[in-house]
């Protein structure tokens, strides 16, 4: 089974969703997307498959996601502003071939194992 772990090693949550997922026998393929980045195919493959949406995607504790929330900004307008400014989004995200989470709480990861 491929998974892929959406990670930010500064994040103690998605620091435990790595090891919670080693922690299964799972050595994930890690995208560190604060270097790497998002692109647009990647964010609308992950937001259907999240079940949140691109809305639901977006940190909402941070003030350029809240504006744009708040504002009703529409999805078009929600990619680029993630791809321009990646910390956006919520973390960790883990995605296998039976879906994908956001690991808050980190337990979630296990959900698509």
């Amino acid at each position: 089974m491929s998974v892929v772990l959406y990670h930010n090693p500064k994040c103690s949550t998605s620091r435990n969703a790595l090891a919670l997922l080693r922690e299964q026998g799972v050595e994930p393929t890690v995208v560190e997307y604060l270097k790497t980045g998002w692109d647009r195919e990647t964010l609308k493959r992950l937001a259907p498959k999240t079940g949140v949406g691109l809305s639901g995607l977006l940190r909402k504790k941070e003030a350029d996601a809240k504006a744009l929330l708040d504002a009703g900004a529409d999805d078009e307008t929600l990619l680029a502003t993630a791809i321009t400014q990646p910390i956006l989004i919520e973390r960790p995200i883990v995605e296998t071939d039976k879906g994908a989470v956001i690991g808050r709480p980190v337990e979630r990861v296990l959900e698509v194992l």
